[in-house]
C-alpha cells in the first residue's frame, strides 16, 4: 500500500466513492458541500456491473423484524415488591465475578428461569467497590455492564424489561428483570 505525503488529491475511484457517500447528505444551514465530481461521472463507472438474473428480485438482505423496545417493570409490580406482597421468582448474585464469568452465569440463569416459567427475577450486581485511583480502575463494572448485556439481541428473546431494584433488594446494586414467556408455554 502506498502512502500519500501532503497530497490532498483524490484519485478517480476515491472521488466516485466520496460522491456516492455525500449524495444523500443535506448540507448544514449556510454551508455548501464541495463539488468533487459531476453526477455524470458517477454513473460512468469504468467497471461494468455484471448482469444477473436476480437483478429484478428484491435485495438479498433479509430484514429481521425489529425487536420491541424494552419495557419497564409495571408500577403496581414495583409497589408490591416494595411492600413485600410480591416476591421475585429467582435471584442470582454476581458479586465478585469477572465480566466473562458473570455474563455466562447471567445467561444460564435467565434461560433456566424462563424454562421454569419465572416472570420476575432479581439480579444482584453489587454497587462496586471504591476505586483505588489507578489508571484502569473502574467502579461497579457489573453494575454498568449488566444493563448493556440485557439489551443485546440474543438476550432480548428472554427479557421483556428491567428496572433498578428497590432499596430492600439492593437498590442501585440490583435489577428486577421481567422475563418473556417461553414460546409454546401456556
Amino acid at each position: 500500500m502506498t502512502r500519500r505525503r501532503r497530497s490532498r488529491q483524490l484519485n478517480d475511484e476515491e472521488r466516485r466513492l466520496w460522491a456516492h457517500v455525500v449524495r444523500g447528505i443535506a448540507p448544514m444551514k449556510g454551508k455548501m458541500l464541495p463539488e468533487l465530481i459531476e453526477e455524470a461521472e458517477i454513473s460512468s463507472d469504468p467497471r461494468p456491473e455484471p448482469a444477473s438474473p436476480a437483478s429484478a428480485a428484491p435485495s438479498p438482505l433479509v430484514h429481521k423484524p425489529a425487536l420491541p423496545p424494552l419495557a419497564p417493570v409495571e408500577r403496581k409490580t414495583l409497589q408490591a415488591l416494595r411492600r413485600g406482597t410480591r416476591v421475585v421468582d429467582g435471584i442470582i448474585d454476581l458479586h465478585g465475578m469477572r465480566q466473562d464469568e458473570a455474563h455466562a452465569a447471567l445467561l444460564r440463569f435467565l434461560y433456566r428461569a424462563q424454562n421454569s416459567g419465572y416472570s420476575l427475577v432479581l439480579v444482584i450486581t453489587g454497587k462496586g467497590g471504591a476505586a483505588t485511583g489507578g489508571l484502569f480502575d473502574e467502579r461497579g463494572v457489573l453494575r454498568r455492564m449488566v444493563p448493556h448485556w440485557l439489551r443485546l439481541p440474543d438476550v432480548r428473546s428472554l427479557v421483556v424489561g428491567f428496572e433498578e431494584a428497590s432499596p430492600q433488594h439492593g437498590g442501585s446494586g440490583a435489577l428486577y428483570i421481567r422475563l418473556r414467556r417461553r414460546r409454546g408455554a401456556g
